[in-house]
């Protein structure tokens, strides 16, 4: 017979397997109402980009609790929106599922007008899974977006030339990105990179990770503005103590030439993690408007953090910042958030009673 405290573990090991199940089994969570497909809705290519990402989250489950066949939970997230899995992007470092290349395959009879707005692929990127079997791996990779050195970790390699290859196949037009957490970081950066070759791939960017102080969570505006205007002229001031006043065309311009891009994040201001890309955009709109424009072109593609590193190690010569963007379609979810599980959770997304602000910033 079972001890009391084996017993105890017992209970809770079966109530957390329970738990798990119903956070990733489609038919309890899943958008199920998005039974008719409207391509030219963005609130359906929303939701359909963020269930994929799951698909991704949950194949690697499916791996680690080896279900198998009839027995897994991932399949249902892609089939249900007429996709096939083509490939698993698995990491060398750990073997795990980190990402996933989708395929639409709709049968002849969904074929309508909205069909244009559809991808051919999606490739999709999962975030940090808190279990034994990837948290480690999962976790370095967080450490490296800390340090800007995400670029350079062999997931990263796998990824970007997953991406590559697929844009090469059937050109920039035929793919989306789309990522949550770790993996909107991983789809971000890929973006930009092939981005400045000329190819600009539609991007889901599900709380992607801003990395700085939390001056989004000051409830007073003066205090807001007055903070980000003051570390706009010290980056600005940085800038130019650091790398001079030198002047680069348009067409050499890195930051110009990738505004042309214009992904779509989503965030929520009572995630921590992300909700700095609110301030940024928002921020800029505002020195704009004042005047100082000038000011705050050199500020958005700077990192004051980095410029104080750069001088400590009296070297210009650092990696580029990741959240630094020129042009983003912002997504706001106003919608309240229990705790921050809930607010920089991949389900938020797919729910159809969200109250959402957006936003389009173009870089100038």
């Amino acid at each position: 017979m079972l001890s009391i405290s084996e017993y105890q573990k017992e209970r809770t090991r079966t109530a957390n397997a329970v738990m798990s199940f119903e956070r990733e089994d489609f038919g309890l969570l899943g958008p199920l109402h998005l039974n008719s497909i409207d391509w030219a809705n963005s609130n359906h290519r929303r939701s359909i980009a963020a269930s994929l990402v799951q698909g991704t989250y949950i194949l690697e489950r499916d791996r680690q609790e080896k279900r198998q066949g009839s027995q897994a939970l991932a399949p249902p997230w892609w089939e249900f929106f007429h996709f096939k899995l083509i490939r698993q992007l698995v990491d060398d470092a750990d073997s795990c599922v980190f990402g996933a290349i989708y395929e639409y395959a709709p049968p002849s009879s969904h074929c309508n007008d909205s069909i244009d707005r559809s991808p051919r692929y999606v490739i999709a990127f999962r975030g940090t899974i808190n279990k034994p079997d990837s948290f480690s791996r999962d976790f370095s990779l967080d450490i490296h977006i800390i340090r800007n050195g995400l670029h350079q970790t062999s997931r990263f390699e796998i990824a970007m030339k997953a991406v590559r290859n697929m844009v090469a196949m059937v050109g920039d037009s035929s793919v989306w990105l789309a990522g949550h957490s770790l993996g909107a970081a991983m789809a971000m950066l890929a973006g930009k990179t092939i981005a400045k070759t000329g190819n600009f791939l539609e991007a889901f960017l599900f709380n992607p990770p801003f990395l700085s102080a939390p001056i989004e969570r000051i409830n007073y505006g003066n205090v807001k503005h007055g903070l980000r205007f003051a570390s706009s002229f010290i980056t600005a001031g940085l800038v130019l103590a650091t790398k001079g006043n030198s002047q680069t065309s348009q067409s050499e311009d890195p930051f110009f030439i990738l505004s042309a891009w214009t992904p779509c994040l989503f965030v929520n201001p009572t995630d921590h993690l992300c909700s700095e890309y609110i301030g940024y955009f928002e921020h800029r709109k505002k020195m704009e408007e004042i005047g100082y424009g000038a000011i705050e072109r050199l500020a958005t593609q700077n990192s004051l953090g980095d410029l104080f590193m750069s001088v400590v190690r009296r070297s210009a010569e650092a990696a580029e910042p990741l959240h630094l963007l020129p042009s983003a379609y912002l997504t706001v979810n106003l919608t309240p958030s229990e705790d921050f599980k809930q607010a920089h959770g991949i389900q938020q997304w797919w729910r159809p009673d969200l109250h959402l602000k957006c936003n389009l910033y173009k870089y100038k």
